[in-house]
């Protein structure tokens, strides 16, 4: 009796720290175009993967399953170990920054919300001001002035506002899709540093997905490739001890 305690003991605990499960999941959008073939993978807690791959890989699809901005009918994805489904109550454990967040048109008014004639300190005011603190160092970190109209600001300002108001609440995890695009290189490399203390100081998870791999070196923990819908590698960066940024952007085509 006792050692069968211990080993439920001990499942469990593994299972607390899974932060994303995928198990042989098949995805197809309308048509049956097939976007991803039999997937699976399994990240822990604190962990940091670069999910890597051509465009049309499959790695957007994959981050919505994983935010529920989307699901499939083929295999089974948790996310700290509930339904990566539509869930209020998850959703304020994970978030998803992606770089089609805040193009959806208004309607009647013909802008969207991050166009439209609003000042940074009027959007979602009640997050801001439930986190005080947390806002003014990403604030300091993105330099955003509070003041700025959202009309008149140049598309790398929408990006920091965007960053800022996805980052505000603590969450759990953190399904990254290109978002420092836009961003100059002291303020990418700021924010990075800030996401890998995030993992350390508090045990958040990220999936982030990039073409930009300058000041990356060291950063992630885990590795993701995916190849037209076929995971082709995975695992902790500690498989490939020669993993820079030049064996990356040869892994995915791009150039250096």
């Amino acid at each position: 009796m006792s050692a069968n305690s211990s080993v439920t003991t001990e499942d469990e605990t593994q299972k607390e720290e899974t932060a994303v499960r995928v198990e042989n999941v098949d995805f197809f959008y309308p048509g049956k175009v097939q976007a991803l073939y039999n997937l699976s993978l399994v990240l822990p807690r604190g962990c940091r993967c670069l999910l890597v791959g051509d465009n049309g890989a499959g790695k957007t699809t994959l981050l919505k399953l994983l935010a529920g901005r989307t699901s499939t009918l083929y295999g089974n994805l948790t996310v700290l170990d509930h339904p990566a489904d539509f869930s209020p109550s998850l959703n304020f454990r994970r978030a998803y920054l992606g770089g089609d967040w805040g193009k959806r048109v208004v309607p009647f008014a013909g802008v969207t919300a991050l166009t439209a004639d609003i000042a940074v300190h009027e959007m979602m005011s009640k997050l801001q001001a439930e986190f005080p603190e947390r806002r003014k160092k990403l604030f300091d970190l993105l330099q955003i002035d509070e003041n700025w109209r959202m009309h008149q600001v140049s598309d790398g300002q929408r990006r920091r506002v965007q960053i800022m108001l996805n980052l505000l609440r603590p969450v759990d995890v953190l399904f990254a899709d290109e978002v420092t695009t836009d961003l100059d290189v002291v303020t990418r490399m700021d924010l990075m540093a800030f996401l890998k203390r995030e993992t350390e100081e508090r045990g958040m998870s990220i999936v982030y997905t990039t073409h930009i791999f300058d000041g990356l070196d060291g950063w992630a923990t885990h590795m993701a490739y995916l190849a037209a819908g076929h995971l082709v590698e995975f695992g902790p960066v500690s498989k490939w001890p020669s993993l820079v940024r030049d064996v990356i952007a040869a892994a995915v085509g791009i150039a250096a």
